[in-house]
């Protein structure tokens, strides 16, 4: 079985559904050891910037030419053409890994939809990613299967295009066991990144669905409340890159009360999120929650939005609290900052999910996918 899938995810820094990719392809590395047939897929770029740019992965190879994205996204808003065989050849299977299911001649079609934010939520998104509402029902007729990353959002997708829930198969993700395996920071660590020794922590592109708003002001709420230099509450750091529109951040941005470190590598991730605190996860919609169930992994607290995807994901491992509700996320702050709970609970809770798992049900789709061509 031939399979090519979309990385293009892949190029540049890698943020969520980049490392989603990375996962499916460290999970078909793990599969492959040990079980016969696993497909070497190649990575095609469906970009002008083109396959030299891929990163090293665990598995798959470059294929393909370069073509100016926005054009091809252009182009199958409209119709059939240029299907996807003539950029990268023949295949059995093209896995689309983030949204946009290019047209094929003969190959079988699977079509992985993060979310739907660009349909329930568009006042929280970018011209690029409102173009979905004209490339999703397309990429989904196209689909023999379309995947999500949870059941949460394969019920919702299922209901809002009108599909027999059999053609929508989630493919959970994963957690890679070095977050497991990261021990908290020293306190050297952290000063030298300009880091406090201890502290609230969010993870995430700076967006208006994350909800900054509302932590912004449920710390400073507490903050207040323990006085001039906020005894008892320590400062609140924002990893990740910024993004767009408002972002609830207070003019001048780091301080005392607010560090910014910006976009951290995955080591450097994986060590701050096993020092924090607690992670907070104020989102007002997601479609996984992956930032979460790596703080499970390293036994960190976790405060998060009461949203059904948050609930799949974390279980009874978190502490929930309604989005935007500033003064249930203060106390919820509160509570975790005065009694974290035990971490081997949150450890074993992430334990079930890996990216084995990922690439097992996205494997099946595949098969299914070409056994009903």
């Amino acid at each position: 079985m031939r399979v090519v899938l979309d990385a293009t995810p892949l190029l540049g820094r890698p943020t969520g559904v980049g490392r989603t990719v990375q996962g499916l392809l460290t999970g078909l590395a793990e599969l492959a050891a040990d079980t016969p047939d696993v497909p070497d897929p190649g990575l095609a770029t469906f970009t002008w910037r083109g396959r030299d740019g891929l990163p090293a992965v665990p598995r798959g190879h470059a294929v393909g030419r370069r073509a100016p994205a926005r054009l091809l996204h252009e182009a199958w808003a409209r119709g059939p053409l240029p299907p996807a065989e003539w950029l990268v050849g023949r295949c059995d299977v093209l896995h689309a890994t983030n949204f946009v299911l290019p047209p094929t001649r003969r190959a079988a079609g699977t079509v992985l939809v993060h979310d739907l934010t660009y349909l329930r939520h568009p006042e929280w998104t970018t011209p690029a990613v409102q173009r979905y509402a004209a490339l999703v029902p397309r990429a989904v007729a196209r689909a023999a299967f379309v995947l999500t990353p949870s059941e949460t959002v394969a019920d919702d997708l299922a209901e809002a295009y009108g599909l027999p829930r059999e053609r929508v198969r989630a493919t959970p993700l994963g957690v890679d066991p070095a977050w497991a395996n990261t021990p908290a920071p020293s306190p050297a660590w952290l000063r030298q990144r300009g880091l406090p020794p201890r502290y609230l922590l969010f993870v995430g592109t700076r967006e208006p669905r994350k909800g900054l708003a509302t932590l912004l002001a449920a710390h400073a709420a507490l903050r207040a409340e323990a006085g001039a230099r906020g005894d008892g509450v320590p400062p609140l750091v924002l990893a990740g890159p910024a993004g767009w529109g408002d972002d609830g951040l207070p003019p001048g941005g780091s301080g005392a009360d607010l560090v910014l470190p910006g976009y951290l590598t995955d080591a450097d991730l994986r060590a701050v999120v096993a020092g924090a605190a607690a992670l907070a996860f104020p989102s007002g919609y997601e479609g996984f929650g992956l930032p979460p169930l790596e703080a499970l992994a390293c036994g960190t607290p976790v405060v998060a939005s009461d949203l059904p995807v948050v609930r799949e994901v974390t279980g009874a491992l978190a502490r929930l609290v309604p989005a935007g509700d500033v003064d249930a996320w203060a106390q919820a702050l509160r509570d975790v900052l005065a009694d974290p709970g035990p971490a081997e609970p949150r450890r074993a809770w992430a334990r079930q999910w890996t990216w084995r798992r990922t690439a097992e049900a996205t494997l099946r789709a595949w098969r299914d996918a070409v056994a009903a061509a």
